[in-house]
């Protein structure tokens, strides 16, 4: 499962990096893409948390001493 949340983090913040650059049609010159980018955005950030807090070795102990 953490790999899907990675994956899809990948794939919306290239998505949205295309679309925030690319400004979508240049004849309508609507808010349309900067929108679904920033919306894009948000779910990678999102996916990429919980990709990276899957990460985290939860049931190993870690000492001081060690």
């Amino acid at each position: 499962m953490n790999l899907l949340y990675g994956l899809v983090a990948l794939i919306s913040f290239i998505a949205a990096g295309y679309l925030i650059l690319s400004g979508g049609d240049a004849a309508a010159k609507s808010m349309t893409p900067l929108i679904i980018g920033v919306v894009l955005i948000v779910i990678g950030i999102v996916c990429g948390g919980l990709f990276l807090a899957g990460r985290v070795n939860k049931t190993e102990d870690i000492h001081i001493t060690e």
